[in-house]
């Protein structure tokens, strides 16, 4: 069976060559258990084994087994929005065996980023995808978005010095900012399902429109979805005026433009420094430089 070198490498460093040993064992006792037929591995995997999948009456499906945690188990949050999300906005979830970190799921199309979908198509799409998950769920398990706001906060102020300071002192200085106001605004009230990783890649055909792979799993503010997606494609969402987009975003959904645009910020910041950490490149670069140059036109240059 065939087990991508980066999902290898992942179990590895997370300390579970054992799990890479087993994992064609696991792969056959969840044939035998589930009644599938198990096909095609995928090569774009980092989290885990993941392949094509045939159910009993024929119904094409995914089979995903988790790398566990560095800890042992295995991250059951994806499996708690799948459930929750009952085939809106995510994949139809068949089964799940959290002892086995695996998840049986709907088969969908191409990725976005795979179809080329211009930015005008991709943002409505993208947006649209995401809201048909937000839903009440007050006794979900899930991380906050208050957590995330602090969580964002360290990471982007001790990440950038360990990181040789890579981009300007004045930008993370915005993005802290940001996280702030994030924080101090989070609406309890309103603990909605959220995908928390929404992007192109993570967006693949379904029929007439997109749903949304490997989700992160959060409750909260229905903005931070959106800002998620608006901290993507640097050049497009700079026009001569910037909060363009978030207006936009909120307008379609009657949700706040400051809050989309504030966490926009400290997810850029947080994921430029993330892809400089990784040598992704020039994604960090292209970034951090954008944060930059809105840091600037913020009023903090």
């Amino acid at each position: 069976m065939l087990i991508p070198d980066v999902v290898r490498n992942r179990a590895i460093s997370e300390g579970h060559a054992a799990w890479v040993d087993e994992l064609p064992e696991i792969v056959d006792a969840l044939e035998r258990d589930w009644s599938i037929e198990v096909g095609r591995a995928y090569d774009e995997g980092t989290e885990a084994f993941v392949a094509d999948a045939v159910l009993a009456d024929g119904t094409p499906g995914v089979l995903k087994v988790l790398v566990p945690r560095r800890g042992g188990g295995f991250d059951d949050h994806e499996a708690t929005v799948l459930r929750l999300a009952a085939g809106e906005g995510c994949p139809t979830l068949y089964r799940v065996d959290p002892a086995r970190g695996a998840l049986l799921m709907e088969r969908l199309g191409p990725s976005m980023f795979a179809l080329a979908l211009p930015y005008e198509q991709r943002l409505p799409a993208l947006c649209d995808a995401a809201a048909r998950i937000w839903r009440p769920a007050p006794e979900a398990d899930l991380p906050t978005t208050a957590a995330k706001a602090a969580w964002l906060i360290e990471f982007v102020t001790t990440r950038w010095e360990a990181l040789g300071r890579p981009c300007a002192a004045r930008t993370i200085d915005h993005a802290v900012a940001c996280g702030q106001q994030r924080l101090a605004a989070v609406q309890a009230e309103r603990p909605l399902l959220l995908h928390g990783d929404v992007h192109q890649w993570n967006a693949l055909e379904a029929g007439d429109e997109f749903k949304l792979v490997d989700p992160d799993g959060l409750v909260g503010d229905a903005e931070y979805d959106l800002g998620v997606i608006l901290r993507e494609d640097p050049d497009e969402p700079l026009a001569a005026d910037p909060l363009a987009t978030a207006r936009w975003m909120a307008d379609r959904y009657d949700l706040d433009a400051t809050a989309i645009w504030e966490w926009a910020v400290i997810e850029r910041v947080s994921t430029g420094l993330v892809a400089t950490e990784i040598d992704l490149q020039p994604v960090g670069r292209e970034l951090l430089a954008f944060a930059d140059r809105l840091a600037v036109t913020s009023g903090r240059g």
